[in-house]
This record gives structure tokens, sequence and C-alpha cells, in this order.
């Protein structure tokens, strides 16, 4: 039977897609201070550039695929204005909770939607803008996730992928010690859970690398892919269109 990757763990399918879920659920209280503290607060940057870089307009429509906390919907709601709209989902209850809740509170009402990046609820094309930072990692059937991102573009639609990704050799010595040592310590000391962010270093290393993943979105029919390495390469963004 066909396995997959559940960090350093070769696990059937349906296990991942549970595993997945329950990381989610254990640390979605802390999701946001874990990533101020793992990221020295550069998550926020990495994701304003990736919504500068959408070049989307006001009165477009922008689907945040695994948006959690809605930090990038929130973003998007500031481009496209009173005219445009923004699609919130996360496969996570939980974690959908918190990012809906977060925009009622900053005075933002948008749809919200619980469904599996590898099963969009949408027709054919639909938006001008799809989106999906730092969770194409967890998906299980990476492939149908960016197939179904691209069903639901419209023609001139764009994709960003925010995501960790390969860095800079000089870097990776340093990198991998903080990634093993620090971060686990860290998800006990604040989320009390170690093994959920034992998780998030094994996933980074398992997710296929900038070409990888550029050859990945241009088999599911992306044109014009491109990434840009931001940190040395802890982060990539990659960008595809849809003609």
């Amino acid at each position: 039977m066909l396995q997959t990757r559940f960090g350093y763990e070769e696990v059937l399918p349906e296990e991942k897609t549970r595993r997945v879920r329950g990381v989610f659920e254990s640390v979605a209280s802390k999701y946001d201070v874990m990533n101020d503290l793992m990221s020295a607060g550069l998550h926020r940057l990495w994701k304003r550039f990736t919504v500068d870089m959408s070049c989307v307009r006001p009165g477009a429509c922008v689907l945040d695929v695994a948006g959690g906390t809605a930090d990038v919907a929130r973003l998007f709601c500031d481009r496209v204005g009173p005219r445009g709209r923004v699609v919130l989902t996360d496969v996570n209850a939980a974690m959908l909770k918190l990012g809906r809740d977060r925009m009622i509170d900053a005075g933002r009402l948008l749809p919200v939607v619980q469904c599996n990046a590898e099963a969009l609820p949408f027709p054919p094309s639909t938006f001008d803008c799809v989106s999906i930072a730092f969770g194409l990692r967890n998906v299980t059937h990476k492939e149908k996730a960016l197939a179904e991102m691209r069903r639901v573009l419209r023609p001139g639609g764009v994709a960003l992928i925010l995501e960790f990704s390969q860095v800079w050799a000089p870097l990776r010595p340093a990198y991998d010690w903080y990634s093993f040592n620090i971060l686990p310590r860290l998800g006990k000391l604040v989320a009390n859970d170690e093994a959920s962010y034992r998780y998030l270093a094994e996933s980074i290393r398992v997710h296929p690398d900038q070409p990888a993943l550029g050859k990945m979105m241009q088999d599911a029919g992306f044109e014009r892919v491109e990434w840009f390495n931001l940190t040395g390469g802890v982060v990539a963004l990659h960008r595809g269109y849809v003609f």
C-alpha cells in the first residue's frame, strides 16, 4: 500500500492526515506566539512579501488555503479593498476558528470554509489569486492540492506558495542545530508540545526543495513558475500563473 511521510516516518496517507490534524489542534492556541518566537518575527515580513508579489488589485477575489489564523488573509483584505473578496479556508477547525475570531476582532467579515486543500469546494475559474502559506508541506497529496489550486484560478490568475525550503548550504549546520534543539524546547516551554515542533523540523527536511516544487507546479499546469529565496532559503516563495 502506498505510504507518505509524516516527518521522517513512513505512514499511510490517512494516518498522516489524522496526525497532522492532531498537531494543529494541539498548537492552535499558541500558534501565533510560536511563529513570532521561532522566526524572530520574520514570518510577518515573509507573508507581507507574498501578498506584495501577488500584484492583486482592488476588487480581486482571493482564496487563502490552509490560512489558519488569518495573517495572510488579513493582508489580502487590505489589498483588495471593500470591492474585493477574500475567502479563508483550513482543514483544521481549531485553527479556522482562531482565524475567524481574529478577523471579527479586527472588524472584518469574510467567508470562512473548513475544507481539505486536496478537494476545494469551489467552481473552476473562481479566483484571481490562490495562496497557501506554510501549509503545503502538511498536505498528504501535494499534487492534488496543486491541481485544485490551478482548477479554481481564472485565466490570468496567480498561485503563491510560501513554504520552508532548502536553506543556503553554509547556513545548514547552524539551522539544523537550531531546528532540532531549540525549536522542540520552545514548543515544550510555550505550547507544552515538544513533539509537534519536532515534527515541524522534520517536515521541512522532507518537503520538496525549490526546483522540485517548481517542477511540481509546472506538472500541475502552472506557467511562468519562479521562486524567490527569503532569509537564505530558510523560506521560499513560489509563484505560478494560469493563462
